[in-house]
């Protein structure tokens, strides 16, 4: 690839006018919002960000990038408000300053929409503790508190406090943690806490017994599925991350930080790591994976300090996890076209195949397994819904199902191997999470707590699962949450969020956010599109890659459908995705600007030829079978083209637009909404604003706290209410 760059975007760069053209230097009154022609939204004039000619040729094709200029990434430190160049910071300033006033006539509902949620969900029921060895771990948010406490107790004992969110928090702007876990001992409780807002994590440990606190990796640790005591407790292992943030080493550290060694390192970028121990305590499990290849490595608990064992090499499309139960090792993976997942029984000396525990059923997909000595269980879907099953060691097995149109059910990990029960989380969009305790003997039931949510009948509301027919005959399913009785006349606007991606499913969750604004007269659907696997592993496979499209057309096929039934109306429609779901509203918006009423898209990835073409973007190695390699790939480099939202804005009557971005995200830069959101002012013809707020303190995720991710759907909601009104 090659990029010709203009004399006159350096001296844009670096010039003196760059503010004022960005209205950095404009004074407070010209963002003073007016009367205007639209009365929906302020007259409040949009920085008008340059168009500076950068063109790039690629595979004997060109394109101008003519907003490459906001992409900002330091040669050799983090990108702060300090290192960033004038254009960019001003432009960041100025789009924030535009945001505020544009925004400033929603306080009043946002306001209103947060003291609704936070009046139903402030108190948040903490999940019933879990046992180990006598000790019952839980965690619970104080009423009124921002931040989770995290406990331990003796059966029947007092209660002993083991991290203090708030308490950790002080003194940051940013704060969130994962990974906590006690250690197999109990002597030990660790997690791993980012403080930055950059996703590089510190680890630290808590010794029980005199109640110190070690910070044993001070920085550059991944803690989503980073870290985990060794069976011997002697140990923690951890993930580290390399300087494109891409987790690349295993590394062994004794509990009191004094000795740390080289595990493993992965020099494949297009790999990603997880650790974690295997139910019995058998093994460390180290798996590398990609999106269609998986290794999976063991070190025994018997050498705790040996090199990890292959169990099978690695081998494009095969996929696979390892876990333990009943003596052997149990294999969840698509080897043999097994597509939806089978299970198999291995040697756990030798890792010879020893035969089929679960076989391949096409269109029922094992999501996940939790192994206990009692029983081994499985969740599955059937018909796009959960299914917990109980597998026994004489080969009986259990369904555990519910009756509800949508639901979802969730598994907790951290769950005692000697277990008697089995704890399952159920909930749906009117029914609020209930934790379930299942005899995995008997299978029999006891609700043993729920979430206590206030001033809430479910009765009140209805739950819909319904079917949009997509162009080419796919029935897409659709879970609709209204206020019971709402009539189908077609007047009431509606939020259709949706995600289709990397074959992460979009489960019919219960949602205090969806509740306040379904009780002001709108309805909710979730969107189950192509990309995603509600339907098995062919629902992703039919919307990704050069079958990526359809994943849009489904979206609209969705909204379509509900505007034809009555439920909703086309231009009362507002699209909401997050992330890769931004690419999915962003090109549903360029394919169908007039079906839409508003469109908001957090984080989202919208300039997808770009990124797919920086190699030394963390997640693009790992990802290009998902989408394509442009840089290697012509048919590739042309299907992005035709599909990356920022490339494909037309002239046209666009929907208003609201984009949030992290100034410290490094999975979807500040600068892809960015782009976008100038690139529909420019070529928009409906004089509805195109709005990006950044958060300067935060990377693809806001900091930990109800409160702040209600603040933040209040803003959303509030958003969608004015875009309709």
């Amino acid at each position: 690839m090659r990029s010709i760059e203009n004399e006159g975007r350096r001296r844009f760069l670096g010039g003196v006018a760059v503010a004022t053209l960005l209205l950095g230097d404009r004074a407070a009154s010209a963002l003073d919002p007016k009367p205007g022609a639209n009365p929906r939204w302020p007259d409040v004039p949009p920085p008008q960000s340059p168009r500076i000619s950068h063109m790039i040729e690629q595979l004997g094709r060109k394109r101008d990038d003519a907003y490459s200029w906001m992409k900002f990434i330091p040669a050799d430190s983090e990108r702060t408000r300090d290192n960033l160049p004038k254009a960019v910071g001003a432009m960041l300033n100025a789009e924030n300053r535009y945001a505020d006033a544009m925004l400033q006539p929603l306080a009043d509902a946002r306001a209103e929409l947060l003291d609704a949620m936070l009046a139903r969900g402030a108190d948040e029921t903490a999940a019933p503790a879990l046992e180990r060895d006598g000790w019952d771990y839980g965690s619970a948010r104080p009423a009124g508190a921002a931040h989770t406490v995290y406990t331990r107790r003796k059966t029947g004992g007092k209660p002993e406090l083991l991290v203090d969110e708030a308490v950790r928090a002080k003194g940051h702007s940013y704060f969130r943690s994962t990974g906590h876990q006690p250690s197999p001992d109990h002597r030990a409780f660790a997690w791993a806490e980012d403080v930055i807002g950059n996703d590089r994590h510190r680890i630290c440990v808590r010794d029980n017994q005199s109640g110190e606190v070690r910070t044993i990796v001070d920085k550059d640790a991944y803690g989503y599925g980073g870290l985990v005591f060794a069976p011997s407790s002697r140990w923690l292992f951890w993930i580290w991350r390399d300087a494109r943030n891409r987790p690349t080493r295993l590394y062994r550290t004794s509990v009191d930080g004094k000795v740390t060694d080289l595990v493993y390192e992965e020099k494949d970028p297009a790999i990603f790591m997880s650790v974690k121990r295997t139910a019995a305590d058998g093994f460390i499990a180290l798996t590398l994976a990609g999106p269609e290849t998986a290794e999976v490595r063991l070190v025994s608990a018997a050498d705790e300090t040996a090199m990890p064992a292959v169990v099978w090499p690695r081998k494009t499309g095969v996929l696979y996890e390892i876990d333990e139960w009943n003596g052997r090792l149990v294999a969840l993976t698509d080897a043999d076209d097994a597509f939806d997942m089978q299970l198999l029984r291995l040697d756990p000396k030798s890792f010879r195949t020893l035969g089929v525990l679960v076989p391949h059923r096409a269109g029922t997909p094992i999501l996940s397994i939790l192994p206990f000595a009692a029983a081994l269980v499985r969740l599955e879907r059937v018909d796009g819904l959960h299914r917990l099953v109980i597998l026994r060691p004489d080969g009986s097995e259990e369904d555990i199902a519910f009756d509800d149109p949508a639901y979802a059910i969730e598994v907790p990990a951290e769950q005692s191997y000697a277990a008697p029960t089995v704890m399952i989380v159920h909930q749906s969009p009117k029914s609020p999470r209930r934790w379930i305790s299942v005899d995995l003997v008997s299978g029999k039931q006891k609700t043993v707590q729920q979430q206590a949510v206030a001033n809430f009948d479910p009765d009140d509301y209805e739950v819909e699962r319904l079917f949009a027919p997509a162009p080419d005959g796919e029935m897409v399913p659709i879970t609709l949450l209204s206020r019971r009785g709402a009539p189908k006349d077609g007047k009431a606007p509606l939020l259709q969020y949706g995600y289709g991606a990397y074959g992460v499913p979009s489960d019919p969750e219960f949602s205090i956010p969806a509740l306040a604004l379904v009780d002001r007269g709108w309805r909710y659907a979730i969107a189950h599109v192509r990309g995603g696997s509600e339907k098995g592993r062919r629902w992703f496979l039919g919307g990704r890659k050069f079958t990526k499209r359809n994943s849009f057309t489904d979206f609209i096929a969705c909204a379509e459908y509900l505007a034809g039934q009555g439920y909703t109306a086309k231009g009362k429609v507002v699209a909401y995705g997050l992330s890769a779901g931004g690419l999915l509203v962003g090109a549903s918006m360029n394919i169908a600007p007039a079906l839409w009423g508003g469109v908001i898209a957090q984080v989202p990835f919208v300039d997808m030829l770009n990124t797919m073409s920086d190699g030394a973007h963390p997640l693009v190695p790992l990802f290009r079978p998902d989408w394509g390699d442009p840089l290697a790939d012509p048919k590739a480099y042309d299907y992005i083209a035709s599909i990356s939202p920022y490339e494909n804005v037309g002239t046209a009557a666009y929907p208003p637009l609201l984009c949030t971005a992290g100034f410290k995200d490094d999975r979807v830069a500040y600068w892809e909404p960015a782009k976008l959101v100038a690139e529909v002012r420019r070529r928009s013809t409906s004089g509805n604003p195109a709005i990006l707020r950044t958060d300067m303190d935060s990377g693809h995720q806001g900091s930990a706290g109800l409160k702040s991710e209600y603040q933040q759907k209040a803003l959303f909601w509030a958003f969608a209410m004015r875009c309709v009104a």
